[in-house]
């Protein structure tokens, strides 16, 4: 079981993992906590312009759902149904049904349910940051542990929990990609980028977006399912930031996004790297 915030956040992180798994006959489950309503309208229109039709946005974002999970052979999708919070301090943070607006205790009461319900063996959420610290995707980590602690006194609760979070290496990657395809404008918001990130790291601070390359037990090679994982963003063609990824193509895309990487709750130190999600478990 994935817990995403938004719809196209299951095919960028763990699209590979969900087709591996698939694959290998294990049963899937997507948790999606919003409509996604606050992502591009129809013709690209950004939200905060009056031609934002939300209507349609949901609309469009739940057929694109649907398209995504098939071809990741996602077998159970359950929708919480909250409203996308937007970006961090956006007026949309505190409107009424706002995921970011809800009480984790509510909405981790309903997903400890659907866990009870579908029973994973493996549960896989966002860093304790929602990757580059949105708010809907903090929030489904928060409610995600929750959860987890709810059922911590019962009979049956998940054998593994993880973050999906990409590595600090990742952030190199994307910037010579950048600077080897990317525009001018694309070009100087990375070179801004890495070098408040250069000077971060020799301050000794945390990064905004990802984890660590030693922090991350769990790094699995999905390129097998490069095509599909793809195909899944593919789906999600009305997001501007799917389009980035896509403009890629299929071979260069597979080279960036063919490992995803997790952090396993309560790892030991030193623990040896894992290379799959269900390592030590009975298939």
């Amino acid at each position: 079981m994935a817990v995403h915030a938004h719809p196209d956040d299951e095919a960028t992180g763990t699209g590979g993992v969900f087709a591996k798994a698939a694959a290998e006959g294990i049963r899937t489950v997507l948790v999606t906590c919003t409509d996604g309503r606050c992502g591009d309208g129809p013709g690209g229109v950004k939200p905060g312009d009056a031609a934002h039709d939300v209507d349609a946005v949901v609309k469009v974002r739940a057929g694109e759902l649907e398209r995504s999970t098939k071809v990741l052979g996602i077998d159970v999708v359950e929708q919480l149904g909250y409203h996308d919070s937007g970006m961090m301090g956006w007026d949309t943070n505190t409107l009424p049904g706002a995921f970011w607006n809800t009480p984790v205790a509510e909405a981790a009461a309903r997903l400890a349910d659907l866990m009870r319900t579908h029973r994973p063996d493996v549960v896989v959420t966002y860093d304790a940051n929602g990757v580059y610290g949105h708010p809907d995707h903090i929030q489904a980590h928060r409610i995600t542990m929750a959860a987890v602690e709810l059922l911590a006194g019962e009979p049956w609760q998940p054998a593994k929990v993880y973050w999906s979070s990409p590595p600090y290496s990742q952030m190199k990657m994307w910037g010579d990609l950048t600077r080897e395809f990317g525009t001018e404008e694309e070009k100087a918001g990375m070179e801004k980028m890495e070098a408040e990130m250069n000077a971060a790291l020799a301050r000794g601070d945390r990064l905004p977006m990802g984890l660590p390359d030693e922090e991350l037990t769990t790094w699995v090679d999905v390129k097998p399912w490069n095509q599909q994982k793809f195909d899944a963003l593919s789906a999600h063609a009305s997001q501007s930031d799917s389009a980035q990824m896509l403009a890629l193509g299929v071979e260069r895309f597979g080279a960036m996004m063919g490992v995803e990487t997790f952090q396993r709750v309560g790892a030991a130190p030193g623990a040896p790297r894992e290379t799959d999600l269900f390592e030590g478990l009975e298939r």
